[in-house]
């Protein structure tokens, strides 16, 4: 399906830079591209994936920029349908500039996403796909940018069309079970089928647990008595002077919030206030924050002085952490040892690591980083194998999981009627990933997180 319709906009970020684009799709795209741009050589005639020199001309023939032009012919575009695109220079003015002139001669301005949806309409990418190019828009670390590259590249389109392929049989056989009861229809094992699909279903809803982390991350905070080393060891986590480190306790009074690529998984550091008795009602209201905050976190890092003896504020703050995925840090591991921190391991019944770390030196840091991201990947590291990151499509591979599940346990039992219901619920979730089986609603609403332009 091609729209009949001619789209535009700025498909470059806001802001200065060297170059910007302005993309038109449709078909009066080449048109709209003889009426606003002059050639410095040659005629009209433009070949396609080659780019030209010359003017952007108002409808008096006057210059509004300098660009390169180049045409994408239709189907070899991103939208399969034709594309042009005018490279001008990256300011905000000649840019809205060319796209008036563009818009005055017969484009319309494209809505959030416009283009990428064209290409699904069009065929040239599935939805899985057209959701990736969104996820690498916004990818946060290199392991998040290389699982929607992976996801571009078709991988689980490929994954949904097998295991589409391994329940059409079974539930074919099943229909021809309902539709035709006088005939003598062969006995046929579903059972194989049935489970190689059940198999490769566990394994993607499995992956989907570590692809969530990545792709969307996960929040850590750092607790501790004062002057326990935390906002020094944020500072070092994060490579630059975020909080203010003073040798005097109760330094920071509020929470402080920022992001960090920790073993490849995007983790909000949040550094809080000591927690201590204190009749400073500033610092009061900022240890609630940090109560608050460890409530809210999926991981604690929990720091104790290396260099300094075990303390009841230790113990207390330790609890404060009973019942969340917890890793104790033992800070200032360049001073001499006076820790002995066994209580407080022994007594902790969510410990899932050790690590020493010297914000002085570094060492451990880089130890720290790994063991953070191997907590809240389950322990498992990041594997190179394809993982689901999309929580659209885990939700209806856990669908389609369910409903081949209760397939395979009613083989023995329920009418043929019944399992065949059940396999076209399957196959209908297992179709709103690709997007072959899904509302107009959904899908709008899934394009619209698009930037324009894209």
């Amino acid at each position: 399906m091609l729209y009949a319709d001619t789209i535009a906009a700025i498909a470059t970020p806001p802001g200065e830079g060297g170059v910007g684009i302005v993309r038109l799709s449709g078909p009066d795209a080449p048109g709209i591209l003889r009426r606003v741009f002059r050639p410095a050589r040659g005629g009209d005639d433009y070949r396609p994936q080659c780019m030209r020199y010359g003017r952007v001309v108002d409808e008096d023939g006057r210059t509004v920029d300098e660009a390169l032009a180049v045409y994408f012919k239709s189907p070899h575009s991103f939208t399969g349908e034709d594309v042009v695109e005018l490279h001008c220079h990256g300011g905000p003015l000649p840019l809205q500039s060319v796209l008036r002139l563009v818009l005055g001669a017969g484009a319309r301005a494209a809505e959030p996403g416009e283009f990428t949806m064209r290409a699904f309409v069009n065929g040239r990418l599935d939805l899985a796909q057209a959701e990736a190019t969104l996820d690498i828009i916004r990818a946060k670390t290199e392991t998040g940018l290389r699982l929607a590259i992976d996801q571009l590249g078709g991988w689980l389109s490929r994954e949904v069309r097998e295991i589409r392929e391994l329940l059409l049989h079974p539930l074919a056989y099943l229909t021809a079970l309902v539709d035709f009861p006088e005939d003598d229809v062969p006995v046929e094992d579903l059972m194989p089928p049935l489970h190689e699909a059940h198999a490769r279903l566990a394994r993607l809803v499995r992956s989907a647990e570590q692809g969530m982390i990545v792709r969307q991350g996960a929040r850590a905070v750092l607790v501790g008595r004062p002057n326990a080393g935390k906002s020094s060891l944020l500072n070092a986590l994060l490579r630059r002077e975020r909080a203010i480190v003073t040798p005097i306790p109760g330094t920071t009074r509020d929470t402080i919030e920022e992001q960090a690529n920790l073993g490849g998984v995007p983790v909000v550091l949040i550094d809080t206030a000591g927690i201590a008795e204190t009749q400073d009602m500033v610092e009061r209201i900022g240890i609630e924050r940090s109560r608050a905050a460890l409530a809210l976190a999926d991981l604690a890092l929990l720091l104790v002085d290396r260099s300094t003896p075990l303390s009841a504020e230790d113990l207390q703050i330790a609890g404060l952490t009973h019942g969340k995925p917890t890793i104790l840090v033992r800070t200032k591991a360049d001073l001499a040892p006076q820790l002995d921190d066994r209580p407080l391991r022994e007594a902790h019944p969510s410990l899932k690591a050790m690590v020493e770390t010297s914000t002085l030196s570094g060492a451990g840091l880089d130890e720290l980083a790994v063991t953070v991201a191997r907590t809240l990947l389950g322990g498992a590291p990041i594997s190179d194998a394809h993982l689901v990151t999309n929580p659209r499509h885990r939700d209806a591979l856990f669908r389609v999981l369910e409903g081949v599940s209760a397939t395979i346990d009613g083989l023995a039992s329920l009418p043929a009627d019944l399992l065949a219901i059940e396999l076209t619920d399957a196959l209908h979730a297992l179709g709103e990933i690709s997007g072959e089986t899904i509302a107009d609603d959904l899908l709008h609403a899934i394009f619209s997180r698009f930037c324009i332009g894209k």
